[in-house]
């Protein structure tokens, strides 16, 4: 007699997660040195949040980290900088007020300061591609003493600005699409003579977005994990959704709908580098619950 074989759908739906899903170097570091300083007997506070995900703010400010808006003198207090960086103003006025500086600045994000700071030094205009609201551009335009111009769509180049400039260096964002970017370098690159282009794209946002140029064609569906407001995490449910139709942007289990993985045999996911691995295991768990 022969055995009967049971489909079973769970079994022939596979989950791919990407190599490089959840923290970078970066925010793993910035984490890192936030729990070191906490063991210190000082209190320790911080400008807005150490990186862009809801979940590690409410672990820090659990731990004891303490988020202000603004700069007071103090006495035996820490001021922790985030991964983003901050001004160099910020750095001065904090030293004034009597705060003790930890900084947990991305050594990627102070590498873009170094090269920004070394070629105004020798007379080249400083443009930015990036958001120009972001944490990241603004700490790399308060270590700058000249204005900047920020680009933050090809749609949006000054170009009666940049047709006046006859040398400049193009830093950029570390989380920004390179695709895109390359767009702003051509059309840059016919108006100002002299142009010196640094690709300040940090390697693991490369190695993510190289990973949503495949992952979206080997999978029905995808979905791509982090905070509504970080950066990175965007650009990649952008790139997913080029490649693939049915990419998902959530930012926790909750926001998982059952409906778009109908007929779906493989599931693709990755995280941004702000993601904590508990919050992607939450949502693995729960589409295996739901599917």
């Amino acid at each position: 007699m022969t055995s009967l074989k049971i489909f079973n759908p769970i079994n022939k739906m596979k989950i791919n997660v990407a190599v490089s899903a959840g923290f970078c170097f970066g925010v793993k570091r910035a984490i890192d040195i936030a729990y070191k300083t906490l063991r210190t007997k000082n209190k320790v506070y911080m400008l807005g949040d150490i990186v862009h995900n809801e979940d590690i703010t409410k672990e820090m400010d659990k731990a004891g980290v303490k988020k202000i808006n603004r700069l007071v003198r103090v006495k035996n207090k820490i001021l922790l900088i985030r991964a983003h960086g901050a001004s160099k103003k910020t750095f001065q006025r904090a030293k004034s007020l009597g705060y003790t500086i930890v900084d947990a600045t991305c050594p990627m994000v102070k590498e873009i300061h170094k090269i920004a700071i070394i070629n105004e030094q020798k007379d080249y205009k400083i443009i930015i591609i990036g958001d120009n609201k972001h944490d990241e551009v603004r700490g790399i335009i308060g270590h700058l003493k000249n204005k900047t111009i920020v680009i933050d769509s090809n749609k949006k180049i000054p170009l009666k600005r940049i047709k006046k400039i006859k040398k400049a260096a193009v830093v950029v964002q570390s989380t920004q699409n390179f695709e895109k970017i390359q767009i702003i370098v051509d059309t840059l690159q016919k108006h100002i003579e002299d142009l010196r282009f640094f690709n300040t794209i940090c390697k693991p946002t490369r190695t993510k977005q190289q990973e949503l140029k495949i992952m979206p064609l080997k999978n029905a569906v995808m979905i791509i994990i982090g905070s509504k407001t970080s950066a990175n995490t965007k650009r990649l449910y952008e790139i997913s959704k080029l490649f693939n139709k049915r990419s998902y942007w959530v930012q926790s289990k909750d926001k998982v709908k059952t409906r778009w993985f109908k007929n779906a045999r493989s599931i693709g996911i990755t995280a941004g580098a702000s993601t904590p691995s508990s919050t992607t295991k939450e949502v693995i768990k729960y589409i295996r619950k739901i599917t």
